[in-house]
């Protein structure tokens, strides 16, 4: 069982860490809905089995051995993993040697007297394409009777790319130019765009809507003949309002990614590829706890002071505070905060050239953060440009790094909507994210070795005060989270997003669930809120 469970969990304040219920009714949707829910199946029927006489087999022709047939069910529920049942009809009584071929070069061999069905696991070295294919032997009448599948894993791998625009409604840029309409959608062309391969399974987009005139959302989902919009949003805004959002969204059949306008009036649309994955040898992800790289507040990881109108500042992230040498991108949580002018941020690789795409925008006075994934320079460093006439203030959290030496591989799944605190029967006892308290979500069981990360869009809405969000793993299991008089978890220093009174803000977190399975959401403002979160993958190393 992987990070696919979903569970609710308990509002809790530091100085009441617990309710008086036990945890029975803490439990939400049940690992069997969601794992059956992002599960991937592939299969081949009985009738495709091939026969074949043994070599050297006299007088026995494979077609008038007509008893013997392979029937195969895989499913897989990991970014590498496979489970593969078998149904073996044979002659009665006798004798078949069975060979499983993975394809990668691994093979087990069993028997089935007569007719039977076998499972089998396995888990895969690397992502990637695979035959499996399923022979049982019936030696005392000189045939064999062979079926296969073509296995692909559900995970994949990160390549980053340079900040690139793919898409500006306002110039034409990837589309016909002009404001998306209300209630509309554009489509951006992925694959086979901008050096990106044809084979592209997801792709990471930092996404901006600007020139918006009403309140609204947006969506972002794989395109193509038959796909279903989501009822999730990726980003919301206001009249005025110019707000991005990273998006790591799969990438449709027909190469195309959606993006749909949940509002009443037409918005322009903005979209930069800034890394995508593949289902071939790339860099993994490595989760790690939010650590602070910069804040020229104090001169940490630059100097003291504001980064000034149209200035850019480098700053060292690997070899740095626990990130290895040699990574190819990092995840990051990068915040504007005291800003003199409007403008916006760009973050890109040390060494490189200011890009036309931006990672955040934001206004004269404005405390606003983003999830940024961007490569890093040849020598571990990048680099962040302030569009701005005029100085800020800029904070870096580093959240993860990609890497050839990290395994975990992305598997999406959904989006599944997994709290909301509008919504009473989402989870228990329900209410408010409480102020500088938070709200434990259960992903895991305790047996998840396999998870590294989660990938969650979370939403603070109905906001009466300015305040920020905080996630981190708990540093308990669910059974002390649950109890009275359970331990009081550290409140983190780090912060997802920002939000000022009657603001509706969303950002992209990548967050590690811990030892326990378990995540903790966390309030640092000091009034109440309501909180969505919305899974939308995880990065497996199995």
């Amino acid at each position: 069982m992987t990070a696919a469970l979903v569970a609710a969990g308990l509002g809790l304040s530091p100085t009441m860490a617990s309710a008086t219920e036990g945890p029975s009714k803490a439990v939400a949707p049940s690992p069997a809905k969601a794992e059956g829910a992002a599960a991937k199946t592939f299969h081949s029927p009985a009738d495709r089995t091939v026969r074949t006489a043994l070599p050297g087999a006299r007088n026995k022709a494979a077609e008038d051995h007509t008893g013997i047939a392979v029937a195969i069910e895989g499913r897989s529920f990991s970014a590498y993993g496979l489970e593969l049942e078998t149904r073996i009809t044979g002659p009665d009584g006798v004798t078949l040697d069975v060979v499983v071929d993975w394809g990668d070069g691994k093979s087990e061999k069993t028997t089935v007297k007569g007719s039977g069905e076998l499972v089998h696991g396995h888990t895969y070295a690397e992502v990637g394409n695979y035959t499996v294919k399923v022979t049982a032997t019936d030696t005392a009448n000189a045939v064999r009777g062979a079926n296969e599948i073509a296995f692909v894993t559900p995970g994949s791998k990160f390549t980053p790319h340079a900040p690139t625009r793919l898409l500006d409604t306002r110039d034409g840029t990837g589309t016909k130019a002009g404001k998306v309409a209300a209630r509309g959608a554009t489509r951006v062309k992925v694959a086979g765009n901008s050096g990106i391969p044809a084979g592209v399974e997801a792709v990471a987009l930092n996404v901006t809507v600007t020139n918006t005139t009403a309140g609204g959302h947006i969506t972002v989902w794989p395109g193509g003949k038959g796909s279903e919009r989501p009822d999730t949003s990726n980003l919301n805004y206001t009249a005025g309002q110019s707000v991005p959002n990273m998006v790591i969204v799969p990438v449709g059949a027909d190469g195309h990614v959606e993006l749909f306008n949940g509002g009443w009036e037409s918005v322009d649309l903005v979209a930069d590829v800034t890394g995508y994955f593949t289902r071939s040898a790339a860099s993994g992800y490595t989760s790690m706890t939010p650590a602070r790289f910069v804040d020229t507040r104090e001169g940490l990881g630059t100097a003291k002071g504001q980064l000034a109108g149209r200035a850019t500042f480098a700053t060292q992230i690997s070899d740095l505070r626990g990130v290895p040498k040699g990574i190819t991108a990092v995840a990051l949580n990068v915040t504007v905060t005291d800003p003199k002018e409007a403008g916006h941020l760009s973050v890109f690789p040390g060494g490189g050239q200011a890009p036309t795409a931006s990672n955040l925008n934001f206004t004269a006075g404005q405390t606003v953060a983003n999830a940024v994934i961007v490569p890093v320079g040849p020598d571990g460093r990048l680099s962040v440009f302030n569009g701005a006439w005029a100085g800020t203030d800029v904070v870096v959290d580093v959240v993860g790094y990609y890497s050839k030496d990290s395994k975990a591989a992305y598997r999406p799944i959904g989006p599944w909507r997994t709290l909301d605190t509008r919504d009473p029967e989402s989870w228990w006892p329900g209410g408010r994210l409480p102020a500088r308290g938070y709200i434990p979500q259960w992903y895991s069981p305790d047996d998840h070795a396999g998870d590294e990360a989660l990938v969650l869009n979370t939403t603070v809405t109905n906001t009466v005060d300015p305040g920020f969000l905080s996630v981190a793993p708990s540093p308990f299991p669910w059974l002390v989270n649950d109890q009275p008089g359970a331990p009081v978890p550290t409140r983190p220093g780090s912060s997802s997003l920002n939000w000022t009174k009657g603001a509706t803000v969303a950002n992209l977190v990548q967050a590690g669930d811990g030892e326990h399975g378990i995540v903790h959401f966390w309030n640092q403002g000091w009034k109440d809120a309501d909180l969505i979160v919305d899974l939308f993958g995880v990065y497996e190393t199995d």
